[in-house]
């Protein structure tokens, strides 16, 4: 199968589907990865790994590595801008033409005869506009006759999404290779540990961040062909259409 992983920004890849990447990856299948932007208004990291003007570049390289590394058979950038997170953390989606980013999409389908997408859950999974924006494009895409595409939203653990997971994948064999690649972006480590320990109430290590199970809900497809495929190896932890993590 060709797999689509399409995420908003740099390490949304790794973080919330890196494991069923790297696995589909190790079990034959061609994943490639489609990524919005390049994360220019981000976090630089703490200390700072290099200036704000700089972090593009910096985060398309930490990118290139963790997709290496997933196992990746092909990166594509849209070259979309980040926005500066505004004051108070204010986050902003990168584009107001999603149509046009419509049409970028069907065009990495139809080069790459992609059968899969696996992308951002329709809350965004903590509320990125960029990430709501990422599920309305795929949305958009499929309303129109695209063949037969199969689309999966990646589910955060701590997310009560208005879509629930459908199955619960264990992702323990290639904690290794996620853990790695969360780690090759640098420039995001303090951002991981920061919002685990918030949540945990203490300090943890990114090791402790990178959990061994994910989630996914079947957004749109007949059938659940990765279902299928993870079931008979005996990767599915939990199933059923009211699961929440």
């Amino acid at each position: 199968m060709n797999i689509l992983a399409f995420f908003a920004h740099p390490d949304d890849e790794t973080v919330l589907a890196g494991g069923c990447l790297a696995l589909l990856s190790k079990l034959g299948h061609n994943v490639h990865y489609l990524i919005s932007t390049r994360g220019e208004g981000g976090e630089t990291g703490t200390p700072p790994i290099c200036t704000q003007q700089e972090l593009g570049d910096i985060r398309e390289n930490e990118l290139g590595q963790a997709v290496n590394l997933l196992g990746g058979m092909s990166l594509t950038l849209l070259n979309y801008i980040d926005p500066i997170v505004g004051p108070d953390n204010i986050l902003y989606p990168f584009t107001d033409n999603p149509t046009e980013v419509v049409k970028q999409l069907s065009e990495v389908v139809e080069k790459k005869s992609i059968d899969i997408i696996i992308s951002h859950g329709s809350n965004g999974e903590y509320g990125h506009p960029a990430h709501k924006l990422i599920f309305q494009i795929v949305k958009m895409y499929l309303e129109k006759p695209a063949g037969q595409i199969f689309w999966y939203t990646a589910q955060a653990e701590y997310d009560p999404a208005p879509n629930p997971a459908d199955w619960v994948l264990d992702t323990m064999t290639v904690r290794k290779e996620k853990i790695i690649a969360a780690k090759a972006h640098k420039t995001q480590l303090a951002l991981f540990v920061r919002r685990k320990s918030k949540e945990l109430a203490r300090q943890v290590s990114i090791e402790e961040v990178i959990v061994n199970e994910e989630s996914y809900h079947l957004a749109f497809g007949c059938t659940d062909p990765l279902f299928d495929l993870f079931n008979e190896k005996g990767l599915i932890l939990k199933k059923g259409k009211n699961i929440h993590l």
